[in-house]
C-alpha cells in the first residue's frame, strides 16, 4: 500500500500521492499529481478474493479497458500502464461517488435513467461490468456518471443490471 507524499515515478514521470480513493478486489486506487495534473493511480493488489478468480490482474484491465472502448459508455481515459509495477494511470473524474449518494438518501432517478441508456451498448458487446455503485462517478462538470472501473466480463443474466446491479442502486441490498 502506498502512502500520502509518496512518489510514485512511471515512465520518467513522478506521480505524488494524494490521497487514497478506494480499495478493490483487484487494486488500491489513489488520487495523484503530476504537473499540477490530477489522475488516478490504480495499484494491482494480489489480496485474496473468495467470490472472484483473477488471472493476470493488469493484463485483464487493458484487455477489459479495449472491450469497454468499443461500447461507446462514459469511461476515464487510460492515460499510462507500467505492467512490471503493475500499476494504471488514468483520467480523474472529479465528483461524488454514487455510492454515497445511495448512501445519503439521495434522489438518483437520473443516474438509474443513464444507466438504462447506456445498457445497450454494454449488451450488444454481449458484456457485463461490475454495477456496483461505488464503481460509478457522477461527473461534478456535467452531472453524467462515469463507469470508473474497467471490470467487465461476459454477459450473463444472472449479473445484469436489472437482476443484480439495481438491488444496489434502488437500496434494497446494503452497500458495504
Amino acid at each position: 500500500m502506498l502512502n500520502i507524499d509518496d512518489l510514485v515515478n512511471i515512465f520518467n514521470k513522478d506521480y505524488t500521492i494524494i490521497k487514497l480513493l478506494g480499495h478493490g478486489k483487484g487494486g488500491y486506487s489513489y488520487l495523484v499529481k503530476y504537473n499540477d495534473q490530477e489522475y488516478v493511480l490504480k495499484q494491482i493488489h494480489h489480496e485474496p478474493c473468495s467470490y472472484y478468480q483473477f488471472g493476470n490482474k493488469i493484463e485483464s484491465e487493458l484487455y477489459d479497458y479495449e472491450r469497454l472502448l468499443k461500447t461507446d459508455i462514459r469511461i476515464p481515459k487510460l492515460i499510462a500502464v507500467d505492467k512490471d509495477k503493475e500499476i494504471i494511470i488514468k483520467e480523474y473524474i472529479e465528483g461524488p461517488v454514487l455510492s454515497d449518494l445511495i448512501k445519503s438518501k439521495k434522489d438518483i432517478t437520473i443516474y438509474i435513467k443513464q444507466m438504462r441508456d447506456m445498457l445497450p451498448n454494454i449488451y450488444n458487446a454481449r458484456l457485463n461490468i461490475d454495477y456496483y455503485p461505488t464503481n460509478f462517478i457522477v461527473n461534478k462538470k456535467d452531472n453524467l456518471i462515469y463507469y470508473i472501473d474497467y471490470e467487465c466480463n461476459l454477459y450473463d443474466a444472472k449479473w445484469d443490471f436489472d437482476n443484480w446491479g439495481i438491488k444496489y442502486w434502488n437500496g434494497d441490498e446494503e452497500i458495504i
